[in-house]
């Protein structure tokens, strides 16, 4: 389903010239998914949260980015006229929406008020 999160080590602040004339610090960093660098935690169950918490985000993200692509295609086809197959993504953008909601990426009132303006859209079009 999801590949797992490579986390990559390395110690950036030995490569800068302070450290280098002045000797190294025991800091360990690491690289996440998102490009920052966060420094490393120490106990074994923290480390655990933040490969779990990495996945989750993945995950979340996911159905985030499938409820928008629902909602521009419903969008989409109301705006050229296809009253048809705006009613077919109608359906099918609201069982997305009802999805994020129900994992809980989105908040209970924000799906109620996109499947409202969902609704006036294709009414409208009557």
């Amino acid at each position: 389903m999801l590949s797992p999160v490579k986390y990559f080590v390395k110690n950036i602040w030995n490569d800068l010239p302070f450290f280098k004339i002045h000797g190294k610090i025991g800091f360990d960093f690491i690289e996440t998914t998102k490009g920052g660098a966060k420094e490393m935690p120490n106990i074994k169950s923290a480390i655990k949260r933040v490969s779990v918490i990495e996945k989750k985000t993945l995950q979340n993200n996911m159905i985030k980015s499938a409820y928008k692509s629902a909602v521009k295609k419903f969008e989409q086809a109301v705006e050229a006229g296809n009253k048809e197959e705006a009613a077919k993504l109608f359906s099918a953008a609201t069982k997305k929406v009802d999805q994020a909601c129900t994992k809980g990426v989105i908040v209970k009132n924000t799906a109620a008020r996109k499947k409202s303006n969902m609704a006036k859209k294709l009414n409208a079009m009557a």
